[in-house]
């Protein structure tokens, strides 16, 4: 993986950041390969992949196609078997990058406000200025009140929204969120969306999300990455028509239904073939669908 300040490529025109921005990660040719129990299993691509400045991508595909496998290779977690990855990073903000997990990550042995400063402790943060951060973000969580007490006294919706709030203190460059929403009951999945959406509108920060919702990709991203299923490659990509700052009300438009079915129509038939392979390899993933989202839930194949 290389790390570089200057301009290369250019990504698509972006409505939000004028006829071409800046390309802040670029993958090409990126595969990930491990070990199974019945030989090597290509988890991943090749792959090329192109995110601007200030870009909301969004990963969609079936279970097990390797779209947090991809994340994860950008968070610098594991290296791929091949390919290049670039990290155009400016050194503007306190972090190059941050994760929030789908099972929030946070130590339960620490309160909230402390969860939330520890990684502004880990990057050396003077103590005014972390304690300063966190209140701040406390306050943008909807967490006053709650500084002091233990994750385990929490909902899983508040626990994320720590998890969230941990992140974004540090002002990465690039917030990279791996199924977020994906362990919330739904009507605190609409509620977290959309305090996403108004959180990112406002830092018009670089993120790569990955879900199986194809309603949240169209609500929260700038584009759409479809993945076919395993091994992953880039099936489509596509530009959400949605001009920011947008409102949750996008959802009741005939504009966004027909994204939906389009998008589900491409992604229909790799569901099919995932399921299939499950089927025939007696494996759990890929088996049911989403009855809300019409797409195969469950973990991605890690490593």
């Amino acid at each position: 993986m290389t790390t570089s300040t200057e301009k290369s490529e250019q990504v698509p025109p972006n409505p939000r950041h004028g006829p071409r921005c800046r390309p802040k990660i670029i993958g090409r040719g990126l595969t990930r390969e491990y070990l199974g129990p019945q030989g090597i299993v290509e988890a991943l691509g090749p792959i090329d992949l192109t995110i601007g400045e200030g870009e909301f991508v969004c990963l969609v595909g079936p279970s097990g196609c390797g779209k947090s496998t991809l994340m994860r290779i950008v968070a610098g977690l594991i290296a791929p078997s091949s390919g290049e990855l670039e990290l155009h990073l400016d050194n503007s903000g306190t972090a190059p990058m941050s994760m929030v997990f789908q099972d929030y990550g946070i130590f339960p042995w620490k309160t909230v406000e402390a969860n939330i400063r520890v990684a502004l402790q880990v990057r050396k943060v003077p103590r005014k200025e972390a304690r300063e951060r966190a209140q701040m973000w406390l306050s943008r969580m909807g967490l006053q009140g709650f500084e002091d007490v233990y994750p385990g006294a929490l909902s899983g919706g508040m626990r994320q929204r720590v998890a969230i709030a941990r992140a974004l203190a540090v002002e990465p460059e690039v917030l990279l969120m791996d199924e977020p929403f994906a362990a919330l009951d739904a009507q605190m999945r609409q509620l977290l969306q959309e305090e996403l959406l108004t959180l990112c509108q406002e830092d018009n920060r670089t993120v790569l999300f990955v879900t199986h919702s194809l309603e949240e990709t169209i609500l929260l991203g700038d584009r759409v990455v479809v993945m076919t299923a395993r091994p992953g490659v880039l099936l489509d990509d596509k530009r959400v028509p949605f001009p920011r700052p947008r409102s949750t009300g996008i959802r009741d438009t005939a504009e966004f239904a027909g994204l939906r079915a389009e998008l589900w129509d491409h992604l229909r038939s790799q569901v099919d073939l995932t399921q299939g392979l499950a089927e025939r390899s007696g494996s759990p993933s890929g088996r049911g669908l989403d009855k809300d989202l019409g797409i195969g839930v469950g973990k991605e194949e890690r490593g």
